[in-house]
């Protein structure tokens, strides 16, 4: 970690947790002296506050405000007795002391800052919070410059104070504490020394934390490390992120390497402790949120909408994330990125602020428009950082292991948390073995460890390199199931749900999922009656896995096709279903299965007239794979659906590019299916003969005009979800 450099005063910069203050209204000028000689003596009284650090600065501003006090009381007095009298204050001291008003309140503010904030971050702060010490030593200075004192009549004891006070003030420089410095330079040798793959001495670490920044617990280290985060995420202050992650990853190596697990407090009542901050950020939205305004990828409310150059949307965090993983294509098209500039689509972010207003459901905009917390967190990565989360998962892993239950469940929630961003984290945390002892807690008869060892093997598995480790663990496949069909909680089975969404992404792999005892049953009871987002997890599942020509007898079997043929009904994964089922019909064994399902034909009927763009194209798209791989009795079912002639005429005019090459496909289909009329139609309206004829006509004219393409035999024909979000 590079030093800090010394911060010049500057009059712009901006105060630590200070807003806009204003001097009280319409005060007299008796009472503008009492509320600045009130204000004053509460300032005073902040020599007692305990100061980690910036003693000096703040001895100097508490010696400041106490001989401005002892002129406020002094004036305070005399005006008491000329009230009478109608005495005012000459203008100029009217100005200066509403200035000086402002200035103590925020000396008052730097103050509490200096007292009551993380230690770490004020050591990352040391010379910008001197900078700001400085600043007001010189706007001190420079009111006692302009403000009229000749003019009161003050004892001559208080003169001499304030005219050392002025000359002390005037000739006043940046302070940077030594020892302070020293502090932060040894905090930093840490990080060196990670950089180098040398862990720190535990007794020069000891001796830091506990002796000299008074850390001294592992809830107190909880404490610093979400102050810290919050810093990173808020992307407020102008410090370096690289900075402020290393000494989080640092901090997080000195919990566990000083204090293991007996000294925090157990997560029910731990303020700041891991499960508590999980169980506190875990709200759900019951909502039924508009398709629109949610991410493709990750099905869920977008917070910061962005354009990628293909022109499809996503949210900021989860097409971040697909980038980083290596991808160079556009997760909805299956198209080649020309660029990974992102730009926000300022229209929809507004649309959505606007419908969270409505609805009552909680809006987090980005901290800043175009940029994100997960953007900014990736560049804020460095080696030492990522060595320091190394030797922390090192240290948890061997609890996971030989721990006790308590510090079993706390090392869990730990990794979870420590591989929600980064992806050297979760390569690293695989890297150091925590896949075997995650496995075993999967069978935990405690909830609260079975849930956060599901969550941290699922953002494990987001990068490709660990979804090997994964499936390659013994048993580890069958574990993740058994949860997911009975595990003790309904998180802990949806996110059994997503770990298998993410695995079935590899291709290898889709088979071992669809032949595993139990999977295809509990993702079609899950499609069938699980939450929004398991219903999201299971047709994303059941759809990766259906672009394998060896699973489709399976979902047949295991009533997932079934399932998928329900959820048509269901506007927030009929899109997905409609792409599986088409998929699934590429097989005989599929169409069969899907010809057999009653609500099927009229399911993707229907998903025709009234379903999104790209509803309307996975739909025509199953009919037509019905068509081909069916048989002559299948294909004939199809043809004489009701409307589906009008549908195909529509769709030919207003559908997507690739949904009009499928219906113009479907059309020749069902002519040649139903050569004549009147032996069954598939018109708008099969009452006449003659209207029938017409639009039969009509439609496989206007299929003739255009090119007959048919479906190519790969997953990007049918458009799904293709990442998982961390947890």
């Amino acid at each position: 970690m590079a030093n800090a450099p010394p911060i010049s005063s500057s009059p712009g910069r901006k105060l630590p947790l200070a807003g806009a203050f204003f001097p009280p209204a319409d005060l007299s000028d008796i009472a503008l002296v009492r509320a600045l000689a009130a204000v004053s003596a509460d300032l005073a009284a902040s020599a007692n506050l305990p100061m980690p650090f910036q003693r000096r600065n703040a001895r100097s501003i508490v010696r400041a405000v106490k001989i401005l006090s002892a002129i406020f009381e002094s004036l305070g007095d005399a005006s008491t007795a000329r009230t009478q009298q109608q005495q005012h204050l000459p203008a100029a001291a009217n100005t200066c002391f509403r200035e000086l008003y402002i200035l103590l309140y925020r000396s008052k503010i730097l103050l509490d800052y200096c007292a009551h904030s993380s230690r770490l971050w004020l050591l990352l702060q040391n010379s910008h919070i001197s900078g700001h010490f400085h600043d007001l030593t010189q706007e001190i200075s420079t009111l006692l410059d302009v403000l009229p004192l000749r003019e009161f009549a003050l004892d001559e004891d208080l003169w001499e104070q304030i005219e050392l006070l002025h000359r002390q003030a005037r000739r006043s420089k940046l302070y940077l504490d030594p020892r302070d410095e020293a502090l932060r330079l040894k905090v930093s040798s840490f990080l060196d020394d990670f950089d180098k793959d040398q862990p720190p001495d535990i007794s020069d670490l000891r001796e830091t934390f506990v002796e000299k920044l008074g850390i001294q617990d592992a809830r107190s280290c909880c404490a610093e490390i979400e102050f810290l985060e919050e810093r990173i995420y808020s992307q407020e202050d102008d410090v370096d992120p690289a900075a402020i992650y290393g000494v989080i990853a640092l901090t997080r190596y000195a919990r566990f390497s000083l204090f293991e697990f007996e000294e925090a407090a157990p997560p029910e009542a731990g303020k700041g402790s891991g499960a508590a901050h999980l169980r506190k950020s875990s709200s759900v939205i019951s909502q039924i949120v508009p398709k629109d305004f949610c991410c493709p990828i990750s099905l869920d409310l977008m917070r910061d909408p962005v354009i990628v150059s293909t022109g499809q949307t996503y949210d900021r965090s989860s097409i971040v994330r697909w980038i980083e993983e290596g991808h160079r294509t556009c997760p909805n098209s299956g198209q080649t990125l020309s660029h990974t500039r992102l730009v926000p689509n300022r229209s929809l972010r507004n649309l959505i602020a606007q419908w969270c207003a409505a609805n009552g459901v909680p809006c987090d905009p980005p901290a800043t428009p175009d940029g994100s917390a997960e953007s900014f967190l990736s560049r804020a990565v460095t080696r030492a950082a990522v060595q320091a989360n190394r030797a922390t998962a090192r240290l948890l892993i061997v609890q996971l292991s030989r721990g006790s239950e308590y510090a079993k469940t706390e090392s869990a929630c730990e990794l979870r948390i420590l591989t929600r961003t980064g992806k050297e984290n979760r390569l690293c945390v695989v890297e150091e073995g925590a896949i075997p002892p995650l496995r075993r807690l999967l069978r935990s008869t405690n909830p609260e460890t079975q849930v956060n060892a599901v969550t941290a093997i699922l953002n494990l598995s987001l990068p490709d390199r660990n979804k090997y480790r994964i499936m390659e663990e013994p048993g580890c496949l069958r574990s993740i199931v058994e949860v997911f069909r009975e595990g003790w909680t309904t998180e802990a089975r949806e996110n059994a749900a997503a770990v298998l969404f993410s695995l079935s992404v590899v291709h290898e792999y889709k088979l071992l999922i669809a032949s595993e005892e139990g999977a295809l049953e509990a993702l079609a009871a899950l499609l069938a009656g699980g939450t929004q987002t398991g219903k999201k997890d299971a047709v994303a599942t059941l759809f990766n896995l259906s672009t394998h020509p060896e699973t489709s007898l399976r979902m047949v079997e295991s009533k997932a096709v079934a399932a998928l043929v329900a959820a048509l009904a269901t506007e927030a994964v009929a899109e997905e279903a409609a792409g599986a089922l088409a998929l699934l019909a590429r097989q005989p064994a599929g169409a069969e299965g899907l010809a057999r399902e009653d609500r099927a034909l009229a399911g993707l009927v229907g998903l025709m007239r009234r379903g999104s763009p790209r509803g309307k194209e996975n739909a025509v798209a199953a009919l037509l794979e019905m068509c081909r791989s069916g048989g002559v009795a299948v294909a004939d079912r199809v043809a004489r659906a009701p409307a589906l002639g009008g549908l195909i005429q529509t769709l030919l005019f207003t559908g997507t590019k690739r949904a009009r090459r499928k219906a113009a496909s479907l059309a020749r289909v069902c002519r040649r299916t139903v050569p004549s009329p009147l032996s069954g139609g598939w018109a708008f309206a099969p009452t006449m003969a003659s209207q029938r004829t017409a639009t039969i006509s009509t439609v496989t004219a206007t299929a003739a005009a255009i090119t007959d393409f048919s479906i190519v035999d790969s997953a990007t024909a049918v458009s799904g979800p293709m990442a998982v979000p961390a947890l």
